[in-house]
C-alpha cells in the first residue's frame, strides 16, 4: 500500500498538528472534528491551514480538507488517524465504524489506552461486522500544542521512537509498513497489551501531580509540572508506579522500558544516563510545556481512568501487587470526588473479564 492520502480526526494538539506536519511531508491531508466542536476549527477553516512553528521558523501549511463530514474526510485515505483522547474513543468509533472500508488502516496515534479493542467492541455494538485493520501506539508522534484560535501548531518534538501494534496483532507488519510511510519513528510491538504498558502518561503524570495539587489550584494556571512539579520526593512517586508498571510488563511477557528510556529513545531526554529528575527539570521539550493548569485536567483524569484503573485490574490476574497504582487511583478519587474504579477502564468494559493471564495474552 502506497501512502498519498491521510484522514486525521480529531481537532486538538496532535490532529491539527498533524494535518499541518503531513501536508508538508508531502501528504494530501483531511482534518475532521466531530459537528459538535467543529466550532473549534473555525479560524483553520477560514484561514486553510495553519502556521507551523518549530526548530525551522514559522511558516504557513495550506490543509487540503477541513470538514465535519466524515464520508468526505476518509474518501481515497489510506490511513485514517484517529488523535483523540481515550475518553473519546467510543464518540468516533460511532461515526466511523459504519463508513470506513475494510482496506483503509484505522491508525490511533495518542496515549495508548485500548483504543482498538474499544473501537472493534464498539461496532460490535452498533452490529457492525467487518475485518477492521486497526493499530494503535503507545504515546502521540508529536511533543506539541496546538491554538485553533491563532491557527497555529507549536511542534517541539517529532517523536524518534514509538511502539506500534496491530489489531488483530496479525496484521502488524502490514499496518506498520503503511504507517512507517508517513512517521519513521514506528517499531513493532508483540500486542496491544504491549503498546498499553509502554504508555508513560500514567507513570509521569497522576502521582507527581496528585502530590502537587495544592500548588496547582494555588497558582491558577501557572503551573509548570515538568520544571517545578518533579522534586527529588514526588520522583519517588513516579518510580514507585514505575516499578509496577515494569512488573505487571514482565508477568504479560515484556520488558517495558523504563521513564528514562522511554522519554529519552523517544527524544523528550537528552541521554539515558543522567539523573532523571534534572533531566525532567531541564528538559528542552518539557520545560516548554505548562500545566497542568488545574486538577481536572487530563493529567489526573485520563490517566487515571484509562490508565492506573486498567493497570491495577491487569496486575490483579498477573499476581501483581499494586499499592502505589491503587494509591493514586483512591485519593485521585478522594481528591476529585470521582469513583474512578466505577468509571475507568476495566477489563470487564472490554469484554475481557474473567480471563487468566493466557487468556488475556491470546485475546489480542
Amino acid at each position: 500500500m502506497k501512502v498519498t492520502k491521510v484522514a486525521i480526526l480529531g481537532g486538538g494538539n496532535g490532529g491539527i498538528s498533524a494535518a499541518v506536519d503531513l501536508k508538508e511531508k508531502g501528504f494530501s491531508t483531511a482534518l475532521y472534528e466531530l459537528p459538535a466542536y467543529f466550532s473549534n476549527l473555525s479560524v483553520i477553516k477560514e484561514k486553510k491551514g495553519a502556521m507551523i512553528q518549530d526548530n525551522k521558523g514559522d511558516r504557513f501549511v495550506e490543509i487540503d480538507l477541513i470538514t465535519d463530514d466524515i464520508n468526505e474526510a476518509i474518501k481515497d485515505a489510506q490511513i485514517v488517524m484517529v488523535v483523540v483522547p481515550g475518553f473519546a474513543v467510543e464518540s468516533f468509533a460511532e461515526v466511523l465504524a459504519p463508513v470506513v472500508d475494510e482496506n483503509q488502516i484505522i491508525f490511533f496515534n495518542g496515549a495508548a489506552a485500548m483504543a482498538c479493542v474499544r473501537f472493534k467492541n464498539k461496532a460490535d455494538e452498533m452490529g457492525i461486522k467487518k475485518n477492521f485493520k486497526l493499530c494503535e501506539v503507545n504515546s502521540l508522534t508529536y511533543g506539541t500544542r496546538a491554538f485553533p484560535a491563532e491557527a497555529r501548531a507549536e511542534i517541539s518534538l517529532r517523536v524518534k521512537k514509538l511502539f506500534l501494534a496491530g489489531y488483530p496483532k496479525e496484521i502488524t507488519d502490514e499496518a506498520l509498513a503503511a504507517v512507517s510511510q508517513i512517521y519513521d519513528c514506528v517499531v513493532p510491538a508483540q500486542n496491544i497489551w504491549h503498546t498499553t504498558l509502554e504508555n508513560g502518561n500514567p507513570v509521569v503524570h497522576p502521582g507527581p501531580c496528585l502530590m502537587n495539587s495544592g500548588r496547582i489550584d494555588y497558582s491558577k494556571g501557572e503551573f509548570w509540572l515538568y520544571k517545578e512539579g518533579i522534586t527529588e520526593h514526588t520522583i519517588n512517586i513516579l518510580r514507585a508506579i514505575e516499578h509496577e508498571q515494569m512488573a505487571i510488563g514482565a508477568a504479560f511477557g515484556f520488558e517495558i522500558e523504563d521513564a528514562t528510556q522511554s522519554r529519552a529513545r523517544r527524544g523528550y531526554l537528552a541521554n539515558e544516563e543522567d539523573d532523571l529528575q534534572y533531566q525532567f527539570n531541564t528538559s528542552e521539550v518539557f520545560t516548554q510545556i505548562k500545566g497542568p493548569t488545574s486538577c481536572t485536567a487530563r493529567y489526573f483524569t485520563e490517566d487515571i481512568s484509562t490508565g492506573l484503573v486498567l493497570w491495577s485490574d491487569l496486575g490483579k490476574v498477573a499476581g501483581v501487587p499494586t499499592p502505589n497504582i491503587d494509591a493514586v487511583i483512591t485519593l485521585g478519587g478522594s481528591l476529585l470526588q470521582m469513583d474512578f474504579r466505577a468509571t475507568g477502564l476495566t477489563l470487564e468494559k472490554l469484554g475481557l473479564a474473567g480471563k487468566d493471564l493466557k487468556e488475556l495474552i491470546a485475546a489480542v
